[in-house]
């Protein structure tokens, strides 16, 4: 079974930065992409960051760009966002996904970042 956990997610303050991580929990899988969806109360889910493995190439909500980096290890199953400049909008439960050939989309539970002002 395909199991991802996110950690990191916190309370920081209007220009703070966060390192939310996403690693698998049970066995080691092949994906093609990694990345991280958010969530904000009574908003529908919407895209952060991506990285695909191959090429290596990487991808940024406009929302994001600037102030987001994503970085991951294939071989790990393992994809981490860093977040710098953090707005009262950035606040949402992020959501790890990576999408898996002949499986599809597999999501973690989901972190909390809430960034207060």
């Amino acid at each position: 079974q395909i199991q991802l956990v996110e950690s990191g997610g916190e309370s920081v303050q209007t220009g703070g930065s966060l390192i939310l991580s996403c690693a698998p929990s049970g066995r080691i899988f092949s994906s093609t992409n990694m990345g991280w969806f958010r969530q904000a109360p009574g908003k529908e889910r919407e895209f952060v960051a991506r990285i695909r493995w191959s090429p290596s190439v990487t991808y940024f909500a406009d929302s994001v760009k600037g102030r987001f980096t994503i970085s991951g290890d294939n071989a790990k199953n393992t994809v981490s966002v860093q977040m710098n400049s953090l707005k009262p909008e950035d606040t949402a439960v992020y959501y790890c996904y990576a999408d898996v050939p002949r499986l599809g989309r597999v999501w973690g539970q989901g972190t909390q970042v809430t960034v207060t002002s």
